[in-house]
C-alpha cells in the first residue's frame, strides 16, 4: 500500500478561499445595514404617532 502525498482532503474540507470569505462579509453587512434601516424606520415612526397623540390631546383655548 502506498503512503498519499498530502494527509488532508482536497475536497473543500479546507479553511474557504479569500472570495468566499468576501462574500461572506458583504451579506453580512447587507443584512446589518437592512436592520439599522428597520430600526431607523420604527423610532422615526413612534415619533410621529407620539407627536400625533400628544397633538391630539392638547388643551384648546
Amino acid at each position: 500500500m502506498t503512503k498519499p502525498e498530502h494527509d488532508a482532503p482536497t475536497d473543500g474540507a479546507q479553511t474557504p478561499d479569500t472570495a468566499t470569505q468576501s462574500d461572506l462579509a458583504t451579506a453580512a453587512r447587507k443584512s446589518a445595514s437592512k436592520g439599522v434601516l428597520m430600526g431607523t424606520a420604527v423610532g422615526i415612526g413612534s415619533a410621529a404617532i407620539v407627536a400625533a397623540l400628544l397633538y391630539a390631546n392638547r388643551k384648546r383655548g
